[in-house]
C-alpha cells in the first residue's frame, strides 16, 4: 500500500502524534487580550442566553429574573450555567448539515459567571470544527477567552487531520475548563480529554450525555454499530453514477465522456473535494485512466484532494493518471468491498465516494455498505452499452432494492437524484 495522506477530516493510522506537543506557539495566539477572571465562585442559576449576531458572537441577555443561586456543581460535575450552555450547544449543533460524514457539534464559550463570549458549530465536512469556529468568533469580536470555559456537545478531537487537534487549539487559546457531553467513540479522533488534562485544563465529561447522543444521531450510530459485512464504524459511503434516461453509463464501444453536461460534472468535482476517498476498480482504471482528482472550475486542483483508492488484483500502470498530481494513491489488492471500507475506516476516512463503474457499484450495493446514491441523469438515450448497475442477486420483484429520495437538483439540462436505501420491510 502506498503512503498515507489523510482524507477529509481523517486521522493517521499508526501516525498519531502526541497532541500534547502543541503546533501553536502560545505567545502568538490570536486570542489574547484583557484577561477573564477565572474565579469559579458563585454564579447565577439563570445563566445568560445568547442572541447571536451575524458575526457569530452573541449579545448576552439574561433568560430570567430569578435570584442567583450558588454555583454548586450538579451530579455530573457541571455548574448550573454550564448545563444551560450545553443545551445551547445542542441547539447550535442542529444547524450543521444532517447528511454529512462529520458529526454535528456545537460549542459555547462562557466566562466563569456564565456570560456567553462566543459560540460556534460545525458547518460540514471541509469547514472549521465547532471549537475552532467559536474561538474565531471570539477573536473577531475582540473578546479574550483566557480563563474561560468551553462547553461542547462532543469531546474535542485529538487527531491530526486537515488542521490540528481542537483540544490543542482550546488549550493554546487559554481555555481553563472544558465541559463536554459525549466522549468521542472514533478511536482515531478520541483522546481530547486526556490531551487537555495534560496541558493543565480542567475537564468534565459525560454531561447531559443522553441528550448529546440524540443530537449526534446517525453519525454516532455509524461509529458504534457493527454493520453489514462485518465492518464497524463505517464511513458514509456514496455511490455515484452518471447515466442516460435509459440507464446507460457508456456507449456500446465503451466511450462515456461525456454523458452529463458541465454543470453536473462541476457538481461532481465539488463532491470529490468534500470526501475523504474515491474508490474505483482496476477495470475502470485501465479503461478510462481517470486522474481521480477534485478540480476547480478553472481546471486547477482543489485545496483538498481525497485518497485515490484502486481495488482489484491487476497492477496499476506506471504511467497511470492516478500517479500524477492529486491525493495519495492507495492500491488494495482485493475484490471485497467490506475489506476496502474496513481499511479506509481504520485510516480515519469518514466519507467514501464509489466511482468504479457498474461492477464496483453493484458490489458495494449488494454488500449493504451504501449510505447514499447520487444519480446524475442526462436527457439522452444510447439504446445499448453498459448499464448503471449490474447483477445484484435479485431474483424477484419482491426483493427489489428500494430507496427514499431525499433531494432532486437540476444541474443545467441534467438532474441529480440523491437517495438513501430504505430499510427492509
Amino acid at each position: 500500500m502506498d503512503g498515507h495522506r489523510p482524507g477529509n477530516d481523517s486521522g493517521r493510522k499508526g501516525l498519531r502524534r502526541d497532541a500534547s506537543a502543541s503546533p501553536f506557539a502560545p505567545t502568538s495566539s490570536p486570542f489574547h487580550g484583557g484577561r477573564i477572571d477565572a474565579n469559579r465562585g458563585a454564579a447565577p442559576r439563570d445563566a445568560i442566553r445568547p442572541s447571536t449576531t451575524e458575526a457569530g458572537t452573541p449579545t448576552a441577555r439574561p433568560t430570567g429574573t430569578g435570584t442567583p443561586t450558588s454555583g454548586a456543581s450538579t451530579a455530573s460535575g457541571a455548574l448550573p450555567h454550564e448545563l444551560t450552555a450545553m443545551h445551547r450547544a445542542f441547539e447550535l449543533s442542529a444547524r450543521g448539515p444532517a447528511a454529512d460524514p462529520n458529526p454535528r457539534v456545537g460549542c459555547v464559550l462562557i466566562t466563569s459567571a456564565g456570560e456567553v463570549i462566543a459560540e460556534g458549530w460545525h458547518r460540514g465536512a471541509g469547514t472549521s470544527h465547532a471549537e475552532v469556529a467559536a474561538l474565531a468568533a471570539a477573536r473577531r469580536a475582540g473578546r479574550d477567552v483566557r480563563g474561560a470555559t468551553a462547553v461542547v456537545s462532543l469531546e474535542p478531537c485529538a487527531h491530526w487531520g486537515r488542521t490540528g487537534p481542537c483540544a490543542v487549539a482550546l488549550a493554546d487559546a487559554g481555555i481553563a475548563r472544558v465541559v463536554f457531553s459525549v466522549p468521542d467513540p472514533n478511536p482515531v479522533a478520541a483522546g481530547g480529554a486526556q490531551v487537555l488534562r495534560q496541558r493543565g485544563v480542567e475537564v468534565i465529561g459525560g454531561v447531559e450525555e443522553e441528550s448529546g447522543r440524540k443530537a449526534l444521531g446517525d453519525w454516532l450510530a455509524r461509529q458504534t454499530s457493527s454493520l453489514a459485512s462485518g465492518v464497524e464504524a463505517r464511513p458514509h459511503v456514496i455511490v455515484k453514477m452518471a447515466a442516460t434516461l435509459d440507464g446507460r453509463v457508456a456507449a456500446s464501444d465503451g466511450t462515456s465522456r461525456w454523458i452529463t453536461g458541465a454543470d453536473a460534472r462541476g457538481h461532481a468535482h465539488r463532491l470529490r473535494s468534500r470526501v475523504g476517498a474515491i474508490v474505483v476498480g482496476t477495470g475502470t482504471l485501465l479503461a478510462d485512466d481517470p486522474a481521480l482528482t477534485a478540480r476547480l472550475p478553472d481546471g486547477s486542483l482543489a485545496e483538498h484532494q481525497p485518497w485515490r483508492v484502486v481495488m482489484g488484483m491487476r497492477p496499476i500502470p506506471d504511467h497511470a493518471a492516478v500517479r500524477g498530481p492529486g491525493g495519495e494513491l492507495l492500491a488494495l489488492r482485493t475484490h471485497d468491498p467490506a475489506e476496502v471500507i474496513r481499511e479506509l475506516s481504520s485510516r480515519g476516512v469518514n466519507e467514501v465516494l464509489i466511482e468504479g463503474g457498474p461492477i464496483i457499484a453493484s458490489a458495494f450495493l449488494a454488500a449493504g455498505l451504501v449510505s447514499e446514491l447520487h444519480a446524475y441523469i442526462a436527457p439522452a438515450l444510447l439504446g445499448a452499452g453498459a448499464h448503471a448497475i449490474s447483477e445484484l442477486g435479485i431474483g424477484t420483484i419482491a426483493e427489489t432494492m428500494r430507496f427514499h429520495i431525499i433531494d432532486v437538483q437540476r444541474l443545467g439540462d441534467d438532474l441529480l437524484v440523491i437517495a438513501q436505501p430504505r430499510p427492509p420491510d
